[in-house]
């Protein structure tokens, strides 16, 4: 069995990544984590990369700043009366601003389509986000790695995983010169590596490993196999 993970699909097509899956050789003995933000800003959002998830018993989604977005705004997949639109809260009305602003559209469009035709798909949409993790230990090959969205803002070495807040990990984007654990490598991804490097590739440093090279802004995302530490590109 290999491990394999990705980050920050945003909307990528699913029949592209199927394909994708199958370059790489993905099979259904192997694992892969995707380490958020798989909705909002292209083609339909994700949400059919979302219903696919469903699905899939070796796949796994760790929670992303755009889920949790999504969630924040879940009021909003239900029959919305005129009564119940009078009583919307300012942070309500925030949440979902701040939501829209961010990509929003495309997965409120294609939800929108879901709650006329199947909307118990919804509620398995939203019990599927709430339960996905937010951080994920993995050993592989002798070799640990801690995956989170965004790495840890305000990180201290002797800070328990369960201590820090959603948005110290879903909404960071560390330094360069930050460091993590010395003994674990955290993958994450949230910050595009070209703010890095200016390139479209993994971005190391001697604790931390960015994958999210820009899915977001339409290219192929990276998959990182942790067995060998192999990186593919499309």
């Amino acid at each position: 069995m290999a491990v394999y993970v990705t980050s920050d699909l945003h909307g990528f097509s699913l029949p592209k990544f199927k394909q994708l899956l199958k370059v790489i050789g993905f099979t259904y003995s192997d694992w892969l984590y995707i380490i958020g933000d798989v909705i909002d800003r292209n083609n339909d959002g994700g949400v059919e990369m979302l219903l696919w998830l469903l699905e899939q018993p070796n796949v796994e989604l760790l929670l992303g700043n755009h889920e949790q977005m999504m969630l924040a705004c879940s009021w909003a997949f239900k029959e919305i009366t005129d009564e119940e639109i009078a009583g919307l809260s300012t942070k309500k009305l925030d949440n979902l601003n701040v939501w829209m602003s961010n990509g929003a559209g495309p997965t409120i469009e294609a939800l929108k389509g879901i709650l006329k035709t199947s909307p118990d798909k919804i509620d398995d949409i939203l019990d599927y986000l709430n339960d996905a993790p937010i951080c994920e230990g993995v050993e592989v090959n002798g070799k640990s790695f801690i995956l989170c969205h965004g790495g840890f803002k305000n990180f201290d070495k002797n800070k328990k995983l369960s201590e820090y807040t959603k948005k110290e990990i879903l909404w960071n984007r560390p330094n360069i010169e930050d460091r993590y654990f010395d003994d674990v490598t955290t993958i994450l991804g949230h910050t595009p590596t070209v703010l890095y490097s200016g390139k479209r590739k993994a971005f190391h440093t001697d604790t931390w490993i960015d994958i999210d090279v820009g899915a977001g802004s339409g290219y192929p995302p990276m998959f990182l196999r942790l067995d060998d530490m192999k990186e593919y590109y499309f």
